[in-house]
């Protein structure tokens, strides 16, 4: 486990974190919608590794907002999930995009290290995501 010793509490840091806590925690609950309504095994299980990249965001992320705060967040679903599959599709990948520069936001805006090192990596891992997505919607 990472301390944060002497981490200076950011008001807007700890805000941007409890957002993306609340983005990965929707992108999981939409995922699992899109798993259910694909069509195809290789489909299904290219969103379930998204949807488990996702979860483990989730808890890194979870785990830093305890650390700095010293309390749970409290997730809750930011954007609701299309019911069409090509429409999730879509949603999907604009979401996986626009992130990308989201975490990128949050990582150079973090003073300690590990933070940095969990957002830069996040970032990647949403722009992989993202061009899963698109090839999934030119199929």
């Amino acid at each position: 486990m990472v301390i944060l010793n002497n981490f200076h509490q950011d008001k807007a840091l700890v805000n941007k974190i409890a957002k993306a806590i609340n983005g990965e925690y929707s992108a999981i609950n939409c995922y699992g919608k899109l798993i259910t309504m694909s069509s195809t095994e290789t489909e299904k299980d290219r969103i379930n590794e998204i949807r488990n990249d996702e979860i483990r965001h989730f808890n890194e992320f979870c785990a830093i907002y305890t650390l700095i705060t010293n309390q749970q967040p409290h997730p809750q679903i930011s954007e609701q999930c299309p019911d069409q599959y090509k429409a999730g599709l879509e949603f999907a990948f604009e979401d996986e995009q626009h992130t990308v520069d989201f975490y990128h936001e949050i990582a150079d805006q973090a003073i300690h290290p590990y933070i940095r090192r969990r957002f830069n990596r996040a970032a990647a891992d949403e722009q992989n995501h993202a061009v899963w997505f698109l090839s999934m919607l030119h199929k």
